[in-house]
């Protein structure tokens, strides 16, 4: 048997910094990594944090596969996001091959799971299994509570009641995970664009008060598309006049938590890590109560 501790990770590199986390995770409990970039979507500083590195285009599955089984690669993960968009921009740039246009042809919609999940089948038939994203991101995720120093107002709490089910109706439908909300009324949902764009496009619509609250799907696949907030979020929100964050606790990964809370702190937002029960009995909770709750 492979020492596990010893063997390759093959990992699928996105937008973002969360390539990184994974990298540096993963090399830290002995593993070596061969990562797999993306011309004009991951950032060319993942080279430095990995044992092996390629680069293609979105489309060119086949030399994925290729560059996995000619390093051994067992096991992969996927971090980062893609941007959907592309997939909807000129055709050309992605450069599909033949086993990429094999599995855009045998999927029945567009939806993340189903184009994802399509491409963790390929993976499979090589051999090679897709592992949770959380498998090495454990440390990213938070308890349930304020997590800055900011706490939300009655109002803002109403709000965050009120978008609760909301969001996980549409990540249910494979929409979007996020939902801006304001006075109890939906200003954005979250669909193709992606969560800041949600963010600007819902501050746009609103007084200077809205929520934004970001969830798990209710069926949610924990090897992709897991829930991610990080200091861009901030940036969009008071870029847009957003005044609280929301999110799942214990499944969305923070990044750069550091930085995220100083922001908000800095700006007085609001930030609360809600359990997967929802809103209300963190609501009700003391700060003191909460903070007991969270160490």
């Amino acid at each position: 048997m492979v020492d596990a501790s010893q063997s390759w990770l093959g990992l699928i590199a996105g937008d973002g910094s969360l390539p990184f986390e994974v990298a540096r995770t993963a090399r830290h409990e002995g593993r070596k990594v061969c990562a797999v970039g993306f011309h004009g979507t991951t950032d060319p500083g993942l080279e430095s944090e990995v044992d092996g590195m390629s680069w293609l285009h979105l489309g060119e599955l086949e030399a994925l596969l290729g560059t996995f089984k000619k390093a051994g690669i067992s096991e992969a993960l996927m971090a980062g996001k893609v941007s959907k968009l592309k997939l909807f921009g000129d055709p050309s740039a992605l450069r599909p091959d033949a086993r990429a246009r094999e599995v855009i042809a045998g999927v029945t919609d567009w939806r993340d799971d189903s184009i994802l999940g399509a491409i963790a089948g390929v993976l499979a038939e090589e051999g090679i299994e897709l592992l949770p994203q959380l498998d090495f991101c454990q440390s990213l995720l938070a308890k349930p509570g304020v997590l800055g120093r900011a706490r939300p107002s009655d109002a803002e709490w109403a709000d965050i009641s009120f978008a609760w089910p909301i969001a996980k109706a549409i990540g249910g439908l494979d929409l979007g995970q996020s939902v801006v909300v304001e006075s109890q009324a939906v200003l954005a949902v979250e669909a193709i664009e992606g969560t800041d764009a949600a963010i600007r496009r819902g501050g746009e619509l609103g007084r200077g008060g809205a929520s934004v609250v970001k969830v798990a799907k209710p069926a949610q696949d924990p090897r992709f598309d897991l829930p991610t907030v990080g200091p861009g979020t901030l940036h969009a929100m008071v870029d847009a006049g957003v005044a609280v964050l929301a999110f799942e606790a214990h499944c969305t990964i923070i990044i750069d938590r550091e930085e995220l809370l100083r922001l908000a702190d800095a700006h007085d937002v609001p930030v609360v890590a809600i359990s997967s029960d929802g809103p209300q009995r963190l609501h009700t909770q003391t700060p003191v109560e909460a903070e007991r709750e969270s160490t």
